[in-house]
């Protein structure tokens, strides 16, 4: 049965609530309250950093790592902003997203605004440490972010757009340890978009109601009544394209027993999934940071054998 009751993903215990305003409000806007997206923008640039078989040292990987990291959670914070900067007048419509900052009032179109200058900048700062290969990438992305929002507008496909956005992380990761994007790349990327076709489309049914009502599409909506079938084969073409960008790069056996428990993951999540329950999406959506840790740690073991020190 659809959901009745009003859900939402916006958590106001913890530190964060207790931040005074404006502070509280903007932290809301960077969703500081919620580090499952910057997780998933982190994890496909580590799989990317540790896939490169002719990558460098592990102390230089670890500082990719590092920097990826803090440029995850900027521009992950950025593209955020960005997308409640669009959506505003939409999100005030549905019970999920009324909250939001930008929705709700509680910041000005001037503050977000404000914010998102601030994000870019420490982007800016982050990238340009990174190798010059990087910089050519960086563009396409801030195009990828730029569009995601207009996707819902446009096309039955949000959730592809956003896997292609969110997924960048892996090709630019494979990169700066690689100096180049070869096929080891190109199917790491192929895997990563996706793998977040699947979990965003999850994510998204927690809104198919109210995305009905005030007529926004979604591939959540076009794939309703084919939902397991449909995250079933996101997930297993997913997990087959990891597999193969692993064999071309060489990796080591140690690479398949955390494999195999990130796809006992996506399994069970494809079985147990229930449209309409929407705290279960959220859950298995939130799930996906234990999948992508368990992926991260087949890349890096199946890189030990190879690396330098």
């Amino acid at each position: 049965m659809p959901q009745k009751h009003p859900h939402t993903d916006i958590r106001s215990n913890g530190l964060i609530g207790r931040l005074p305003e404006p502070w509280h409000s903007y932290a809301l806007l960077a969703r500081l309250d919620r580090p499952v997206g910057t997780w998933l923008l982190l994890l496909p640039g580590v799989f990317g950093i540790f896939l490169a078989p002719n990558g460098p040292p592990l102390k230089q990987r670890l500082l990719y790592t590092a920097l990826f990291a803090i440029g995850s959670l900027l521009m992950r914070s950025a593209g955020c902003v960005i997308n409640d900067i669009w959506d505003r007048k939409i999100d005030a419509q549905v019970s999920r997203t009324a909250g939001r900052p930008l929705a709700s009032g509680a910041l000005s179109l001037k503050q977000g605004l404000g914010l998102l200058v601030i994000l870019l900048l420490g982007g800016l700062a982050i990238l340009l440490a990174l190798p010059p290969i990087c910089w050519a990438l960086a563009p396409l992305a801030m195009i990828l972010v730029a569009f995601y929002p207009t996707a819902k507008r446009l096309t039955w496909w949000p959730q592809l757009v956003m896997g292609f956005t969110f997924g960048f992380g892996a090709p630019m990761g494979y990169a700066a340890s690689e100096h180049t994007l070869d096929l080891p790349g190109i199917l790491l990327y192929g895997g990563v978009i996706v793998w977040q076709l699947g979990f965003d489309t999850i994510y998204g049914f927690q809104d198919m109601e109210d995305d009905t009502r005030i007529g926004v599409k979604s591939t959540s909506r076009l794939m309703l009544k084919h939902a397991r079938l449909f995250i079933g084969s996101c997930y297993g073409a997913a997990l087959t394209l990891f597999a193969l960008a692993a064999i071309q790069a060489g990796q080591l056996p140690l690479f398949w027993p955390p494999f195999l428990l990130a796809c006992f993951l996506l399994i069970r999540q494809t079985v147990r999934l229930s449209p309409y329950d929407a705290p279960l999406c959220l859950h298995f959506f939130r799930q996906n940071v234990i999948v992508g840790f368990a992926l991260a740690a087949a890349f890096i073991l199946g890189a030990v054998g190879t690396l330098q020190f």
